[in-house]
């Protein structure tokens, strides 16, 4: 592939300003300055910097950021900032998108990809990826609530009960709760059927890849072991 095009696919400028970028001298490739635009390159893991700043060729983009409170999981967010903004600029170029969203007020992990069908398959409603979420409760919370969350509720405007996979005393106003759907607010919906209120909402796990110790606004490239985490069932009909 031809560097300039290289460039182009992975977000940084229009072929001309990644003509422009190379011809000036910004740009290495295997350590070594590379000024001529129509050079060819396997694009295959090749390693290149721009601007000082290394990147690494990427057919697709896999990303795991740590949503702070107060980003809104849009790309024309209405009263928030997006979290697009934590985001390097060449990655929003290239049209990544969140999997789904967390609400402003929601942290945790958050999955996003310029894949589309990635994308699809985890957004599906037909497709049950477990996730669990840590909730902070107004009041204690009781054994008969989270047994009433594991055999299911009625949420306002359903008219089937929906259970959780899991729920878990952490504490007495912290709970676990694992669920399979992704119906709006539904944790806090569901908590709220029970006769408490959710005060604060952390997503910790989504399939088997946990958000572990990444720092809150900060991000980092899903690998390959990391998407072998996240389960692909077969849509139920």
């Amino acid at each position: 592939m031809q560097l300039e095009r290289l460039l182009q696919s992975q977000g940084f400028g229009s072929r001309k300003t990644c003509r422009a970028l190379i011809e000036s001298g910004a740009v290495s490739v295997d350590g070594v300055v590379c000024d001529a635009p129509r050079q060819e390159f396997a694009p295959h893991g090749l390693a290149f910097a721009v601007d000082g700043q290394t990147w690494r060729y990427r057919e697709k983009v896999y990303l795991l950021l740590h949503k702070p409170s107060g980003y809104e999981c849009s790309a024309s967010p209405q009263h928030h900032q997006s979290v697009l903004a934590l985001l390097p600029a060449p990655l929003v170029a290239r049209g990544v998108q969140p999997a789904g969203r967390l609400d402003q007020d929601t942290t945790g992990l958050l999955l996003l990809s310029d894949d589309g069908p990635f994308l699809h398959a985890l957004m599906s409603p037909r497709r049950h990826v477990p996730k669990r979420y840590l909730a902070t409760t107004k009041h204690p919370i009781t054994e008969a609530m989270l047994a009433a969350l594991r055999d299911g509720v009625l949420l306002h405007d359903e008219t089937q009960p929906v259970r959780a996979i899991d729920a878990q005393s952490k504490g007495a106003h912290r709970l676990w709760l694992t669920i399979d759907q992704g119906k709006y607010h539904q944790v806090k919906r569901m908590v709220a059927a029970v006769g408490n209120r959710v005060e604060q909402l952390h997503r910790e796990q989504l399939g088997g890849l946990a958000l572990g110790t990444l720092a809150p606004g900060t991000w980092r490239y899903l690998e390959a072991d990391d998407l072998a985490a996240i389960p692909y069932p077969a849509p139920q009909s």
